[in-house]
């Protein structure tokens, strides 16, 4: 039996605004003085050690779940996690790890997605693959939580070579 046709999804609704609104405070919404160049929070947030890569991440999911509601196919879910994983793991190793972060910007990429994705026709609005969705992310959720806990123990041993103890 088949689907009901949808209207296909503009790229001017309220959802897709909101998520281009979170990309660019993430990515885009400090200018550099002197510069063209900007960043936005999601570098600010990997200088902190192990929890600004995990909320970060977190925030990037956030756009590829809503992404998945609005009707995106799998095989751009996992370009959209792996842009997300790329620049969480890279983004975590100590000092060139912040350029990534500051360059990346894969919340600009996964938005460009969409957006390329949503000017595509098509005859209807796909059903989303929840289970797929949640594994993709789980295992995004998975390395991200692991990279947090390997910061956490280069920290402590750091601190314990710096004191002695």
């Amino acid at each position: 039996m088949s689907q009901p046709s949808r209207q296909p999804i503009d790229a001017h609704t309220p959802a897709v605004q909101r998520l281009r609104r979170l990309s660019y405070v993430l990515d885009n919404a400090i200018a550099i003085p002197g510069t063209r160049y900007r960043v936005g929070l999601d570098p600010l947030l990997g200088l902190l050690p192990g929890a600004g890569d995990f909320v970060g991440a977190g925030l990037s999911a956030y756009i590829v779940l809503e992404a998945a509601r609005l009707g995106i196919p799998r095989s751009l879910m996992v370009q959209m996690v792996t842009n997300i994983l790329f620049e969480t793991v890279a983004g975590s190793v100590p000092v060139v790890g912040d350029l990534v972060d500051v360059t990346w910007k894969a919340n600009a990429k996964n938005i460009a997605l969409l957006e390329e994705h949503l000017e595509i026709p098509r005859q209807r609005q796909r059903r989303v693959d929840w289970l797929f969705l949640a594994l993709l992310l789980g295992v995004l959720l998975l390395i991200v939580m692991a990279m947090a806990a390997i910061s956490v123990m280069i920290l402590r041993w750091l601190i314990t070579v710096i004191t002695g103890g």
